[in-house]
């Protein structure tokens, strides 16, 4: 019988998609010895948005969160998504800071690290790859999935191939939009398994409607694995769901590795929380629909979210079609660069200030520049004459890594802190998310010492 392994999202990505991650740890706390029983390959649990959303939303230290998941776990591998050079954030910190971050993740419980970067430039995630498996976590590479004049099967498989030569344990194609067909997944992981060895996991949404068929063709042609989610946290910008995709799968052959009625408990525990989402209204049932948009726009579920709630602050919703025809051409000035995290946001907001303005490149954001200068990697194409132009004027594009540019962070942010940051995660938090660990750590400590005042006078 054929193994296919099983990653659940419903902890990082299938809340991401669909809730911008704000789960508490609390409201997953009691499922977690079940999960861990499932027979999953690994639970996606934290990445992404996750560390951001714990000190901005939740109150949580994300540090404590991964080891409070990490006790129950006693079977089951956890899983993370990290931006390479760009650890969980929004712009390239230095190799110091990256190795301490990723020996973090592994020393605090972390097993696999998924690392992409959003270029696919694998420059930038050499660091990254390396201290993983000097930690001794498992490494996993991918290639962010796109499509484009100037990316094809060829370009991909030589991204495979550099996966491959520097140290990846596995492969992951992370399909952002849901916009592989499952032509094109089965070509692909066809040309990959043909030219390296290592084993390929395939990551898509529901969002376009071809996730289900995209993973039946992923196992046709050979996929290690492939991501899904509990049934009431998936379809839409979600995943496929963990229970339809494992019961087709099986029927074919496939050893998924879960217990069904485990899977079916999982779903029942989530169902309460799932309606107290609803009814908050975090949960909007807008994003549960199919947009087949994105086949043509290519824009992710999460970043169409993005350019409406923009669209609906400037009272300028009337004019969302506008700013979706706008994308794709911003993208195509900019080189086509995959509309992933961060790049999908800077293109959306770029592509909205222009419709907004009335005038293109009127006004062009600092993080568009940095782009063109080079700081965020390679672009997979050529930036337009003109638009290079208005911002480098006569200089160069770097064409080294930024990150070797870039003094390291630690000493100096750890001195900053002083007795506020407790231990080395803490300094990680705030060189990540300064404004938003230094209000985490202040509530802290008014919680410590209003719990110390407490004690005492009992």
């Amino acid at each position: 019988m054929k193994q296919m392994h099983i990653t659940e999202t419903v902890l990082r990505d299938a809340q991401q998609s669909l809730i911008a991650t704000r789960m508490p740890f609390e409201d997953f706390e009691a499922v977690l010895d079940e999960m861990d029983q499932a027979g999953y390959h690994s639970i996606e649990c934290w990445g992404g948005a996750t560390f951001d959303s714990c000190l901005r939303y939740l109150n949580e230290d994300p540090w404590e969160r991964l080891r409070k998941i990490k006790a129950h776990m006693k079977n089951t591998k956890l899983q993370m998504l990290l931006r390479g050079q760009n650890l969980l954030g929004y712009h390239h910190y230095s190799d110091d800071t990256v190795r301490r971050f990723v020996r973090k993740s592994v020393e605090n419980g972390m097993d696999i690290i998924r690392i992409f970067d959003a270029l696919n430039d694998m420059r930038n995630i050499q660091v990254a790859v390396d201290e993983c498996r000097k930690a001794g976590g498992h490494a996993q590479g991918c290639i962010c999935y796109t499509i484009s004049p100037i990316h094809n099967l060829e370009m991909f498989v030589s991204l495979g191939m550099q996966i491959e030569e520097m140290g990846c344990h596995s492969l992951c194609i992370k399909d952002m939009a849901g916009i592989m067909s499952p032509k094109e997944c089965f070509d692909l992981v066809t040309a990959l398994r043909e030219n390296i060895q290592l084993p390929i996991y395939v990551h898509t949404h529901a969002t376009t409607g071809l996730g289900y068929m995209t993973y039946l063709k992923a196992a046709e042609a050979g996929a290690a694995g492939i991501d899904c989610a509990t049934s009431c946290f998936s379809g839409g910008t979600s995943q496929p769901a963990t229970e339809s995709v494992v019961y087709a799968l099986s029927q074919l052959g496939y050893h998924c590795g879960v217990d069904a009625q485990k899977l079916n408990r999982i779903n029942n525990f989530f169902l309460p929380v799932k309606d107290k989402f609803s009814e908050n209204g975090m949960f909007d049932p807008y994003v549960l629909s199919t947009k087949t948009d994105a086949l043509i726009y290519q824009i992710p579920g999460g970043m169409l979210s993005n350019l409406v709630a923009q669209l609906k602050a400037q009272n300028a919703i009337d004019r969302l079609e506008e700013v979706l025809d706008e994308t794709p051409r911003v993208r195509a000035e900019l080189g086509y660069p995959p509309l992933v995290t961060p790049l999908s946001q800077m293109v959306g907001v770029q592509a909205t200030v222009n419709v907004l303005l009335g005038e293109r490149y009127k006004s062009i954001g600092k993080e568009i520049k940095s782009y063109i200068r080079g700081e965020y990697g390679k672009a997979p194409g050529t930036i337009d004459a003109g638009l290079a132009q208005s911002v480098l004027g006569d200089e160069k594009p770097m064409t080294g890594r930024y990150a070797e540019t870039l003094p390291a962070e630690y000493e100096e942010a750890k001195a900053h802190l002083g007795d506020r940051a407790r231990c080395e995660e803490d300094v990680l938090s705030y060189i990540a998310f300064p404004q938003q660990a230094e209000q985490f750590f202040a509530r802290r400590e008014r919680t410590f010492t209003a719990s110390y005042s407490f004690k005492e006078v009992g």
